[in-house]
């Protein structure tokens, strides 16, 4: 399927590249209508970067480089990840709760302990005993 060179076809070199000839290049690849690799062999381009530094320098879409960082996952990698441990996490808590509730129904106690209303409820006492009532400052 791919593209054979003439025999009597001569390799281009890079002073043969004009920039008419670059821009219909960029604009055949960015268009989707070639690929960079059939272009190279379809018009005997010998860089393998060649094409892309043309897309770089003469293109309308961003050509940037793609590679990754070594070591840092890729952001949608990295959010995908982070969404299977927020599931893993939600089903252990789930998982607790249900043996914190089967244990106060068999064991008739109270686990889960009210820290938040023991708390208020602590206050309100502790600011009643050190108010004096309304009656007394008269």
């Amino acid at each position: 399927m791919g593209y054979k060179r003439k025999s009597d076809e001569p390799k281009r070199t890079k002073r043969d590249y004009g920039l008419a000839f670059k821009l219909q290049i960029v604009n055949k690849v960015e268009k989707g209508l070639i690929t960079q690799k059939d272009a190279q062999r379809k018009y005997g381009i010998q860089g393998d970067s060649t094409i892309l530094i043309w897309l770089r320098k003469h293109g309308s879409l961003d050509w940037s480089s793609k590679v990754q960082i070594m070591g840092k996952p890729a952001p949608n990698k990295k959010i995908k990840e982070l969404e299977k441990k927020i599931k893993r996490l939600e089903a252990e808590k789930e998982i607790l709760n249900r043996a914190i509730d089967i244990a106060d129904d068999t064991l008739h106690t109270d686990i889960r302990k009210k820290y938040l209303s023991l708390l208020s409820e602590a206050i309100v006492k502790e600011q009643a005993k050190d108010t004096p009532n309304a009656d007394e400052a008269l």
